[in-house]
């Protein structure tokens, strides 16, 4: 299980979401879209979960995710969010 937190500047919490759903989602590595809400969304598929978790802290946004099985996605989509903090 992985659970990895970071920051970015350039997106909302509500974009990293719809980020994470096209990533993830049918379109993307092909996960099930569980669960979806405005700061928040739950993917299963494979054997494996993901979810990603945001909240505007100050001017950044704060992403938390949690991951069984997709480790690797999950660093990749990581590497597209973040703004090298």
């Amino acid at each position: 299980m992985l659970s990895i937190e970071t920051w970015t500047k350039k997106m909302t919490p509500e974009a990293v979401v719809l980020a994470a759903v096209s990533f993830f989602g049918p379109e993307g590595v092909g996960l099930t879209v569980k669960d979806q809400a405005a700061r928040r969304a739950h993917f299963r598929g494979g054997g494996g979960d993901v979810e990603v978790t945001t909240r505007r802290v100050g001017k950044e946004t704060k992403v938390e995710i949690m991951s069984q099985k997709w480790e690797n996605e999950v660093e990749v989509f990581v590497g597209q969010i973040e703004d090298g903090r």
